[in-house]
């Protein structure tokens, strides 16, 4: 099996893309994608996001200490790369692209509607690393589109179509393969 040596580089592929919404202290909202997301502990719950220094949220970010992650969808694909790609210093990407802020919980950042889930977000430490500054934060609350729930109260994110990003193209989720245990479980 012939494979070919590449420079390093971050190759963990497909990666979870999110929109992230903040809030200024003067009380604009935005949206920025991030694909540099990811769990970091369950308890205390606690996720990460890496941004560039240079991007208009990270200003706000920094003051603020606040952020929510919003899952995105296959209906959400294109609201995900115009978030990634214009700026909030030149648009409104709420009013632009028809999406509905909500109040959150615990954070003044806005929870993006159209999302199935919503995590709110306070920072527990900033680390610069190089090209991106991770932004550590604690879980303070979680919402969940109630469209999604079964009559058991059981989630099923994947109706809402899921998204992954994986070298500069978006792809939704696919199969189901098993569930956690499935390798070991008796027949």
């Amino acid at each position: 099996m012939a494979k070919e040596i590449w420079k390093p580089g971050n190759m963990l592929y497909p990666l979870p893309v999110v929109l992230v919404s903040v809030a200024g202290r003067d009380g604009r909202y935005n949206l920025l994608t991030v694909a540099w997301a990811g769990t970091v502990c369950t308890n205390p719950p606690m996720v990460s996001i890496s941004v560039r220094p240079e991007r208009y949220s990270y200003p706000v970010l920094r003051e603020t200490g606040e952020f929510v992650i919003n899952l995105t969808t296959r209906e959400l694909a294109y609201a995900t790369d115009y978030c990634g790609v214009k700026s909030g210093r030149d648009v409104d990407k709420f009013r632009d692209l028809g999406l509905t802020p909500l109040p959150g919980e615990k954070v003044r950042a806005p929870l993006l509607g159209e999302s199935p889930v919503n995590i709110e977000c306070k920072v527990a430490r900033m680390m610069p690393l190089g090209s991106h500054h991770m932004f550590l934060a604690e879980v303070v609350a979680v919402h969940a589109d109630e469209k999604y729930m079964d009559e058991r109260r059981r989630f099923h994110l994947e109706k809402a179509e899921p998204i992954v990003y994986s070298h500069g193209a978006y792809f939704v989720c696919g199969e189901q393969l098993g569930t956690f245990g499935y390798s070991v479980k008796k027949k």
